[in-house]
């Protein structure tokens, strides 16, 4: 015989422990009473506190990365001059960041130079396919493998350094002669040890938020620096 559903009642309430818990991390869930402007004035401090957070750390990439983006935005033109194809690729939020990196290329936001740029996360069909028949590992690099040629770009990011089909994918690359360019955070993972990574950006930062919203100011700074040099102003 078919049961109906358990009822709240039935279940039990929320123990005070876990209802403590989440109005800990999310205070607008809280149940129980709440001082409002001790909330607003703790998230006013933690948002300026952030914001502060990744503008000393942008500015730290400056001295950093400055003359070596110059230095890899010019090797970019170079390779869009001769023919090339941008590849990005990463996983989660970098799978984002990725297709952003594309889209940029292909579609400045402004008067720039369109070229010719893929992100290889966007087909689904073909990610699954790969994972479900030969690895997850594959999945970048078997792309590079149909795809690139000597002189494209072959651009990986990883918040970690540390992902395996990243990795993979540019062991693929520079085997076929193509320029690669990494982006990471931390202190760059395994992609700092990597022997095929020919332009690597590390943000030094153990903060996931902070490394992505660096690393998007990195190869946002990248394509204008490029764009500078397709047009013999870098």
């Amino acid at each position: 015989m078919l049961r109906a559903p358990q009822s709240r009642t039935e279940v039990g309430p929320v123990s005070a422990g876990v209802a403590g818990a989440i109005g800990a991390l999310y205070p607008f869930l809280d149940t129980r009473p709440t001082d409002v402007d001790a909330v607003l004035a703790e998230v006013a401090r933690s948002t300026a506190a952030k914001a502060a957070e990744i503008v000393a750390l942008r500015e730290s990439l400056v001295a950093e990365h400055g003359q070596r983006l110059v230095d890899c935005a010019r090797r970019c033109a170079a390779a869009f001059r001769a023919g090339g194809t941008l590849y990005a690729f990463g996983n989660g939020g970098s799978s984002t960041d990725a297709q952003d990196v594309a889209q940029l290329f292909l579609h400045p936001p402004t008067a720039g130079r369109p070229v010719p740029a893929i992100s290889l996360t966007h087909d689904v069909a073909l990610i699954t396919a790969l994972s479900n028949d030969v690895g997850f590992e594959v999945v970048f690099a078997r792309q590079v493998a149909a795809f690139g040629r000597a002189g494209d770009i072959a651009v990986g990011l990883s918040t970690s350094g540390g992902s395996k089909n990243v990795l993979h994918a540019f062991e693929e690359a520079a085997r076929r002669g193509m320029l690669t360019i990494g982006l990471a955070g931390y202190d760059g993972g395994r992609m700092a040890e990597c022997e095929f990574v020919d332009h690597l950006f590390v943000v030094p930062s153990a903060s996931v938020h902070r490394v992505q919203e660096a690393q998007t100011t990195i190869y946002h700074v990248l394509w204008e620096l490029t764009q500078q040099a397709l047009t013999d102003e870098l």
